[in-house]
């Protein structure tokens, strides 16, 4: 990625993630805030703007006048990318829609990133991660607020990554650039694989949802005597063979599909009858796949991780001395660049340096 300049217009989260992937793998991000203001999440929390937006440089943009519309489209002649997060139709009203800047940058990946997309009779609404889950179908299986953002990451965020690549690829064979319409309520979809598998067409072989919605034995959470839960996920028959004999499980009972509430209510007193630190030393060493569920805090601070290094690196924030351990991208450590990761910018401090010219 060194040499590829992106300028990132977007706030918050989806935009700042996928031009932090960008970044940490040696891009040159440029955030274009409004000045005063900024990002919002500069007044929502220190840590969160510094994890999100370590690594890049910032500039103090009033798009809605004529000079700072032109310094912008200063900037985005020489830029490779350019992320923006408005609703739809708002970049075309600055005079920075993608028609208008593919005639002075051909080249230039634009990409988009909304809740319903560009087109469709939901474009314009207004909506969080929250609305695009529900839009989707995939609170119906929720009982109560999910406490992963998957419409803004899995929905936003790595789809804008994946396509800016894919069109980066593309434009090394032909030379142009394209518009990318990322919609984080289409892209919640592929995690509702096994809803969409169950909708197959007459005669075919269909994946039975509510196995994996808690209707099998073989797969849900158990309480423990000491009030923590294991995570029982031995779908395989070997694996819920082994577990079944060192649960000590009645013979009677290990053919889960004969009675299947049965079978699951004699697992619960069995794993209810010991702490869970206790049944962890008795899954050691076996494939069982049951494991406790760790607290955030405890995941954290596992061996596993640390030892992956996960968690090896820090980033501070504008003005501080501490640092906050860095968010975790699902970038390979080959990819990295660990020079430009460690510092979040001040709002506006990049004003007239390297590539910007005097702007």
């Amino acid at each position: 990625m060194l040499g590829l300049r992106v300028i990132d217009f977007s706030t918050l989260l989806p935009g700042p993630l996928a031009s932090l992937v960008l970044a940490e793998s040696g891009a040159d991000v440029l955030k274009v805030e409004r000045p005063g203001m900024g990002d919002e999440s500069r007044h929502m929390s220190e840590a969160l703007f510094a994890m999100l937006n370590r690594g890049k440089r910032s500039i103090a943009l009033d798009l809605n006048t004529p000079k700072g519309r032109d310094a912008a489209l200063s900037l985005i002649r020489d830029a490779d990318v350019l992320i923006e997060q408005f609703r739809p139709g708002v970049m075309t009203r600055l005079g920075l829609g993608w028609e208008d800047l593919r005639q002075i940058n051909p080249r230039l990946i634009y990409c988009s990133i909304t809740g319903y997309g560009q087109t469709g009779p939901l474009a314009s609404v207004a909506g969080h991660d929250l609305n695009y889950q529900a839009e989707a179908g995939l609170l119906d299986s929720c009982h109560g607020l999910p406490h992963v953002l998957v419409a803004d990451i899995m929905g936003g965020a790595y789809p804008a990554v994946l396509n800016i690549l894919l069109a980066l690829a593309r434009r090394d064979r032909d030379g142009r650039g394209c518009h990318l319409d990322v919609a984080m309520a289409d892209n919640v979809f592929p995690a509702m694989i096994l809803d969409l598998a169950e909708r197959g067409g007459a005669g075919a072989s269909q994946v039975n949802r509510d196995f994996f919605m808690g209707a099998s034995p073989r797969y849900r959470l158990y309480t423990t005597r000491d009030g923590r839960r294991m995570a029982v996920g031995a779908v395989e028959g070997r694996f819920w063979a082994r577990l079944c004999e060192l649960v000590d499980l009645p013979e009677a009972l290990r053919d889960d599909r004969r009675d299947p509430k049965a079978t699951a209510d004699a697992l619960a007193q069995r794993l209810a009858s010991r702490d869970a630190a206790q049944w962890d030393a008795v899954f050691a060493g076996h494939d069982v796949c049951c494991n406790q569920v760790k607290t955030p805090e405890e995941a954290f601070a596992s061996p596993h991780f640390a030892g992956r290094g996960v968690f090896s690196h820090s980033v501070l924030a504008p003005g501080r001395s501490e640092a906050w351990p860095a968010l975790p991208l699902p970038l390979a450590s080959s990819l990295r660049d660990p020079e430009r990761i460690r510092k979040a910018p001040a709002l506006g401090e990049d004003q007239g340096h390297g590539w910007l010219g005097n702007v």
